[in-house]
């Protein structure tokens, strides 16, 4: 046992009557929510990222936080496991998610590189052995370094290009060793800073590539996870290939690869290009692209990426809507892709925000199920395209043309009045299970 979460207890659930801040108030793992227990429902993940590698800084400010294990080599990289997983039997967390970069110390080159991922992750699967928590899913940090100023995949030099191909081949390998449920691919660089310098078509093209090789490897592994993609308009770039689900479903289209990789969509994400969570979540459903969310909230005074935990009840409830309405997660899960603020120093401030998010998910969930269950909304929804279901209006949408539709109109005069979207209404009814 390391010290940093001493005198801190396992979180267990009391109830919404209990004034322990060290207890959960709304997630009870094994309450069952439409024949399924929450835990199997929710899926929750915490982010290597920023719950142990983020040191508090932001564009204006370098570190904040003092933790042990912040430094270089194998034995600080194994420190920072250690108080990892002594987090994760805090908080029962069913899952885990991690770039390579977060895990294992940079080396002078790839190869060195590659030993440190492979060491940290046999020293994984040790730590796993005694735990509940497994890989929700595995990434390759392809934006931090220096070499990734003009994109991985999409770089003009060729030598970048190999190097990132031959990192998520290693990163490949470690989620599959650790039994991840998928691999995800996030561009942070893969896009561009201006057009005078830039070839879009080229860059799609060897953006595609990569992809198709990461697909290609998968299948020759035998591997049966998801292969995940996950949107982001820009931030870091100007303007990001990878903007939102419907763009990357356009490219998927367009190299078809649409039936090999799903969705792992972020709310931060959403808002930044423009839309809102429930909207990516839909759309991706509609598509049929649907695999993972990251859970988080954006200041949206800020305008920028914050990162911040949920706690906003009808965002929430809307987007575990949308999940549910899908059939709910398979491979994918919640990941908390979020950090505490820069000010929050203490070790209790990174385990009560991700109890404050657990919290929020399951009230979101039992909301959304009991809206779901209640059935006014679909039935509203159906009701207003019931028209489309009389046979002559089906038989318009199947097999009419432009003469004999005006044919039809001039004949029965046709003179429509519009209807009412009852959206406030609807809004009332929502708001009632929330």
């Amino acid at each position: 046992m390391t010290e940093f979460f001493q005198n801190i207890p396992k979180i267990t659930y009391e109830g919404p009557a209990s004034d322990n801040e060290f207890a959960f108030k709304h997630y009870n793992p094994d309450e069952v929510v439409m024949g399924k227990r929450m835990e199997e429902h929710l899926r929750f993940a915490v982010a290597y990222w920023h719950s142990f590698a983020y040191e508090g800084g932001d564009p204006f400010g370098g570190r904040t936080f003092a933790r042990p294990w912040f430094g270089e080599g194998m034995a600080k990289a194994k420190m920072k496991a250690d108080v990892a997983f002594e987090m994760f039997d805090i908080l029962q967390a069913p899952f885990f998610c991690f770039h390579d970069a977060d895990v294992r110390p940079e080396g002078a080159d790839f190869a060195e590189s590659k030993r440190n991922l492979e060491e940290i992750t046999d020293y994984f699967a040790e730590k796993m052995e005694g735990s509940k928590t497994r890989l929700l899913w595995g990434t390759a940090n392809l934006f931090t370094h220096r070499r990734f100023m003009a994109g991985s995949a999409t770089n003009p030099d060729p030598e970048v290009f190999a190097y990132s191909a031959a990192t998520i081949k290693s990163c490949m390998d470690a989620t599959i060793k650790l039994g991840g449920e998928n691999y995800v691919l996030w561009g942070g660089r893969e896009g561009y800073e201006t057009l005078l310098n830039t070839d879009l078509t080229r860059e799609a093209d060897q953006a595609a590539r990569m992809l198709e090789m990461v697909v290609e490897y998968k299948h020759k592994r035998g591997w049966k996870g998801a292969i995940l993609v996950e949107p982001k308009p820009q931030e870091p770039s100007k303007h990001q290939y990878d903007f939102d689900v419907a763009t990357v479903y356009g490219f998927l289209k367009r190299y078809g690869l649409e039936g090999e990789v799903k969705m792992n969509i972020e709310q931060g994400h959403a808002i930044l290009a423009g839309h809102s969570f429930e909207h990516e979540l839909a759309l991706a459903t509609s598509l049929g692209i649907f695999g993972s969310i990251d859970m988080n909230r954006n200041d949206y005074q800020s305008g920028w990426d914050t990162d911040q935990f949920p706690n906003a009840p009808h965002e929430v409830a809307l987007a575990y809507y949308e999940v549910l309405k899908a059939g709910g997660f398979t491979t994918g899960g919640t990941n908390f892709d979020a950090r505490i603020r820069r000010q929050s120093l203490d070790p209790e401030d990174l385990i009560l925000a991700h109890v404050g998010g657990m919290d929020m998910c399951a009230r979101g969930l039992k909301a959304a199920a009991a809206l779901l269950e209640d059935g006014r909304l679909e039935a509203n929804r159906a009701a207003r395209y019931a028209d489309w279901g009389r046979p002559e209006n089906a038989d318009m949408l199947d097999h009419g043309d432009l003469e004999g539709i005006e044919a039809r109109v001039l004949a029965d005069a046709i003179n429509p009045e519009p209807r009412s979207g009852r959206q406030e209404r609807l809004e009332n009814l929502v708001s009632r299970f929330i």
